[in-house]
């Protein structure tokens, strides 16, 4: 009998299921499900996530088919279509936010020996929103304009390894540059973010706590210029300025100085104009950093096309967060194998191995082990020839 461990076991390791206890213990349900613990209902949702599941019938059919494996991958609760329902519709998202939160800060820990983005001495964070478009018919009550509904969900992204390490969800109404309000700020770190977040009464607190940021400026910012320093035009840059903001809003908002980078980029012809309270690095390194804010937009394409963020379990505001909080611990958890049994292939191809061995008993760097046999030589023995004389 093989008593290995599953493949989905294996990824869900980089959770305690302790941890899942204690964050179920701040939100208790108002009537608990006895058949369906917390542990089994984040199994059950990660699951569907890493296995493409559309329905909750499918991640019923899945998991009750072969119990004595779904045994092994640590659900020992009855995971039914009903119970599943219940489950998203009473059990607080907040219990999915925290456990999203605790794996974000393991896989910040196991990615925290990465070399530095850039040659930089500190982190650099890249912060955006994405819309996640719902149907006005289904979801009424994430009404955005008058025919369009949509969540939006805010994440700080650690770009050493592409790793969330805050993120917030809110109705699509919401202004994404609310989230500078909650943003988790590291003194000495870089935080790069496109001028939907330019509000410089935020940024000043930003200032204030000894981070640095990295935005573009808006066109119609009112502002002189106390000092230019001389560039290299042809390394693509057109000005570095200190400027101050002379408006009355702005002179309030922002009281000291700011340095105004402007730059074309080699590959559109664009012109960017950046803004930052960094005076020490080289203007071009400015302009690099702000080059990789793109890694957030790949990441948001990434969870949208190989998790379950288009298709919904359940219609409620309850049900919607706990699905994408649950899409995130995903990503985390296989980001958290991936460093932790030293996997050499990228998380996609992780996640299309996992979505179709999540059942089989093996070790996954077994699993994912290449072999390279075009220069194996089989050596085969003469055969002995037999002498009938």
């Amino acid at each position: 009998m093989n008593n290995a461990p599953t493949v989905f076991a294996q990824i869900m390791a980089g959770l305690d299921p302790t941890e899942v206890a204690r964050a179920a213990a701040q939100f208790p349900m108002p009537r608990a499900s006895k058949t369906l613990q917390p542990y089994d209902h984040l199994a059950a949702m990660v699951f569907a996530q890493l296995t493409y599941r559309e329905s909750l019938r499918g991640i019923e059919t899945c998991l009750c088919t072969r119990p004595a494996l779904s045994y092994h991958m640590g659900i020992r609760g009855r995971v039914t279509r009903t119970n599943l329902a219940y489950a998203n519709e009473h059990r607080d998202w907040r219990v999915f936010a925290a456990i999203a939160s605790t794996l974000m800060r393991r896989a910040q820990r196991l990615y925290a020996d990465t070399t530095p983005e850039l040659g930089l001495e500190a982190d650099l964070f890249a912060l955006d929103a994405t819309v996640i478009e719902l149907s006005m018919a289904l979801f009424p009550w994430a009404r955005w304009k008058k025919t369009l509904a949509s969540v939006k969900l805010n994440v700080l992204l650690d770009l050493r390894g592409d790793i969330p390490v805050f993120a917030s969800l809110y109705e699509g109404k919401r202004h994404e540059v609310a989230s500078l309000d909650e943003l988790p700020v590291q003194p000495g770190s870089y935080y790069v973010m496109d001028r939907g977040y330019l509000d410089f009464s935020r940024l000043y607190r930003l200032h204030q706590a000894g981070a640095f940021f990295v935005t573009r400026l808006k066109t119609n910012t009112a502002y002189y210029v106390a000092e230019s320093r001389p560039i290299d035009q042809a390394t693509g840059l057109r000005c570095d300025q200190t400027i101050k903001l002379n408006s009355l809003v702005g002179q309030r908002d922002y009281p000291e100085k700011l340095r105004r980078i402007s730059f074309v980029d080699p590959e559109t012809g664009n012109t960017l104009v950046f803004v930052t309270n960094q005076f020490d690095l080289p203007a071009l390194l400015i302009a690099q950093i702000y080059r990789r804010r793109w890694a957030i937009e790949l990441f948001f394409r990434w969870i949208k096309q190989h998790l379950r963020l288009r298709g919904f379990f359940s219609t409620s505001s309850n049900g919607v967060r706990v699905q994408i909080w649950s899409a995130i611990s995903a990503y985390l958890l296989v980001a958290i194998a991936k460093r932790r049994l030293d996997l050499r292939q990228s998380l996609w191809e992780i996640l299309q191995i996992v979505s179709i061995a999540s059942m089989e008993q093996i070790a996954l760097p077994e699993l994912l082990a290449t072999i390279d046999t075009s220069k194996v030589h089989v050596v085969i023995p003469k055969q002995l020839e037999i002498n009938y004389s």
